[in-house]
């Protein structure tokens, strides 16, 4: 079976260029400079698996030409991977079936908070669209073709998610620091996906340094760099970076097996 994983987002928390139109230091010449928030789709035949609702979730469907969902995970309760969600309610329209979502008890709790009638019903006109569901360690999906493993990592002040498929890949979009005791979790990886928000240090999110320093470390094949901010230009980025690291962009396409 054959398992895609597509970079929907590769862009920070505004995206490049940022609203007033400003690209930063990026290239406004080169497409890969054009990001927009970080979600990710996991894709297998007839079955669609997405990370996170970036607010530019709507966009990154059309553009990818997804149909057809099945199922959300989260990372975390920011609202640069939540605030997509109600572009999602096409798909339970199209289907009648609430969406099954999986989220951790602190992301749970701000969805019901933030997006109560997406979950819950609100008026007779009007039902709930998804259905929300613990995050436990391990999912699987067809017939065990699919693993998905879970565990926390440092985003800041908060704790993020990462997501392993296979055993094979590593989804990390925000996150600042992971623990040694969790390098099991992303040792003998083909695609470690990370966060790199910039180069200059950042309470929050890896920097360039510590991501390639944690590279060193667990030596994956492939590791693909995410969340870039506006000073991140894709072209001088690649240059600076070692063999099998790259820049992520909107669209990149990584297949898993």
């Amino acid at each position: 079976m054959k398992l895609k994983f597509i970079i929907l987002g590769s862009g920070s928390s505004l995206g490049v260029p940022r609203i007033d139109g400003d690209f930063g230091n990026c290239n406004p010449k080169n497409k890969k400079n054009y990001r927009t928030r970080c979600s990710a789709l996991l894709k297998a035949k007839n079955f669609n698996l997405l990370i996170d609702s970036s607010p530019d979730i709507r966009q990154q469907f059309l553009s990818n030409k997804v149909k057809s969902l099945d199922c959300v995970f989260y990372t975390h309760q920011h609202a640069d991977q939540t605030h997509g969600i109600n572009d999602l309610r096409f798909f339970y329209l199209k289907k009648r079936n609430q969406i099954p979502v999986y989220a951790n008890k602190y992301t749970s709790r701000y969805l019901l908070n933030s997006f109560n009638y997406c979950f819950k019903k609100t008026s007779n006109f009007y039902p709930p669209i998804m259905k929300l569901k613990n995050l436990k360690k391990k999912h699987s999906f067809l017939k065990n073709k699919i693993n998905i493993r879970s565990f926390d990592v440092e985003h800041g002040s908060i704790n993020s998610v990462c997501y392993t498929i296979n055993k094979k890949l590593a989804y990390a979009s925000d996150v600042s620091f992971i623990s040694k005791k969790n390098y099991s979790n992303i040792l003998n990886l083909k695609y470690f996906v990370v966060d790199c928000l910039r180069e200059e240090p950042h309470p929050s999110h890896y920097n360039l340094d510590k991501i390639l320093n944690l590279v060193d470390e667990i030596k994956p094949k492939y590791t693909i760099l995410t969340n870039l901010h506006s000073s991140m230009d894709y072209t001088k980025l690649k240059k600076m970076l070692p063999n099998f690291v790259y820049p992520a962009y909107d669209g990149m396409e990584l297949i898993i097996n």
